[in-house]
C-alpha cells in the first residue's frame, strides 16, 4: 500500500474502528466494511503493537501518526482511533 491511499477518509474528527492481529508474519492493512483489519509484526508488549497500528493507519491515511489518538482498546484487539 502506498502512503495516502485512503486520503479521502482523512477527515478531522473521524473515528476508525480497527481489528488488530499482533505478531503477524508481515504488516498489512485492509478495509472490511466499517472495520479496518490491521496485521502488525510487533508483539503486544509495552504498547509496541499499538504504536505499529497507529503508524500503519497513519501511513494509509497519509497523515502524521501524532494526529491519531487511541480512544479505546489499549489492551484489546479491537481498537478505536480518532483523527485529530
Amino acid at each position: 500500500m502506498q502512503k495516502g491511499d485512503w486520503a479521502e477518509l482523512a477527515i478531522p474528527g473521524a473515528e476508525f474502528s480497527c481489528r488488530v492481529t499482533p505478531r503477524a508474519r508481515k504488516t498489512g492493512i485492509e478495509r472490511d466494511g466499517t472495520t479496518i483489519r490491521v496485521a502488525v509484526s510487533a508483539p503486544p508488549e509495552d504498547g509496541r503493537a499499538n504504536a505499529a497500528v497507529a503508524e500503519a493507519l497513519a501511513h494509509a491515511l497519509g497523515v502524521a501518526k501524532s494526529r491519531l489518538t487511541l480512544l479505546r482498546g489499549t489492551t484489546s484487539r479491537d481498537k478505536l482511533f480518532r483523527l485529530d
